[in-house]
């Protein structure tokens, strides 16, 4: 498999480039926007290019030999404590039309970013690969590791638990389009390819060689403390129905930039995901 240097990502980097340019002061002054505009293009050209050295070591690989050569690159990271999680998430999950507010990643609601905490209104820390799935609490690493940690309103957050993910179930109060049953959670459709993603650079990045579970996916719901989750065939769907777009990527970006300094390989290519699984 090429490493394109006109992947269909590019694109998206350089629309997440241009959402971060500040608006020209003035609606007349058009003569301050090009150079802007022309600066975060050039910005996202040199992003694109160093995302290929990133990841030139899987190039050409396909199946397993892809996976074990994404483990490789993408192990090599900085670690967050389980208390710096809460500041990371106010940066990478931030609103982009209100600097003072975070996404909730199953409500979609935008929420101060000073409201986290414990209580019923509040957002908290959601493990989207369930930390029970493995046992890894949130010790330093997959219990802190920003590429599948998103804020989430409290009550949300108790209603998934530690489900699996899967098509069907109960509309969730406060989280619109999503869906719950006994066994299983499906999130709103603007986040299902996100959820999948961060699933799959678990499996990929935590595979039992640094003294954590080897997690995996496979295709069945009730996985319980095992390392795994699922399904791996409705993972696969969402990867495909919601490509990365700009919020997505520009959090891919910002996590490898300033916190951890590694990528989600998912994120930046999502057809790696059928070459794989």
């Amino acid at each position: 498999m090429k490493i394109s240097p006109r992947a269909p990502w590019i694109a998206g980097l350089a629309v997440a480039a241009l959402a971060l340019v500040p608006a020209t002061a003035s609606a007349g002054s058009q003569r301050t926007a090009a150079p802007h505009s022309d600066a975060a293009a050039a910005s996202a050209t040199t992003t694109a290019a160093s995302v290929d050295a990133y990841y030139a070591p899987a190039e050409g690989k396909t199946g397993a030999a892809l996976k074990t050569a994404l483990h490789d690159i993408i192990k090599t990271q900085s670690k967050v404590t389980y208390d710096g999680v809460w500041n990371a998430l106010k940066v990478t999950d931030q609103d982009p039309a209100n600097p003072n507010n975070v996404i909730l990643v199953y409500s979609g609601r935008s929420q101060s970013k000073s409201s986290n905490g414990g209580g019923a209104n509040d957002w908290n820390r959601e493990h989207v690969w369930a930390k029970s799935h493995g046992d890894f609490g949130t010790a330093t690493g997959p219990g802190t590791d920003l590429h599948h940690l998103r804020p989430e309103d409290v009550t949300v957050n108790s209603t998934r638990g530690n489900k699996d993910f899967d098509m069907g179930g109960s509309p969730v109060a406060e989280a619109p389009g999503s869906f719950t049953d006994a066994n299983s959670f499906e999130p709103r459709d603007a986040v299902k390819g996100d959820v999948a993603r961060m699933l799959l650079y678990m499996a990929v990045r935590y595979d039992g060689g640094d003294g954590f579970a080897n997690l995996e996916v496979n295709d069945k719901v009730d996985n319980g403390s095992a390392p795994a989750i699922g399904r791996i065939s409705v993972l696969k769907q969402w990867n495909q129905q919601d490509p990365p777009d700009a919020f997505e990527q520009r959090r891919n970006q910002v996590i490898f930039d300033q916190f951890q300094h590694n990528r989600n390989p998912f994120v930046d290519h999502p057809e790696w995901v059928n070459s794989i699984w």
